[in-house]
């Protein structure tokens, strides 16, 4: 699994890789978290609105935090 936290330093931002993270290591995933702060990059995804979670290609969330229950339900999709 491949997961990309988009966004340029905000703190919410940086909230989302945290939780990501954390919960990537609750559920025991084979994941790759990985944090994209290039807006040029971010702009390929189509996202207007971060922070934004990518999962293997594909934009699950944006423009706002999940609560925890829903990022462990995009995660295990």
């Amino acid at each position: 699994m491949d997961i990309k936290v988009l966004g340029t330093g905000c703190a919410k931002c940086k909230a989302l890789e945290k939780a990501v993270t954390a919960s990537v290591s609750v559920l025991k995933l084979a994941a790759e978290v990985s944090k994209v702060e290039d807006i040029m990059e971010i702009m390929q995804f189509g996202v207007m609105n971060t922070p934004a979670l990518v999962i293997d290609g594909k934009v699950v969330l944006s423009g706002r935090l999940p609560n925890d229950k829903e990022l462990k339900n995009l995660l295990t999709q």
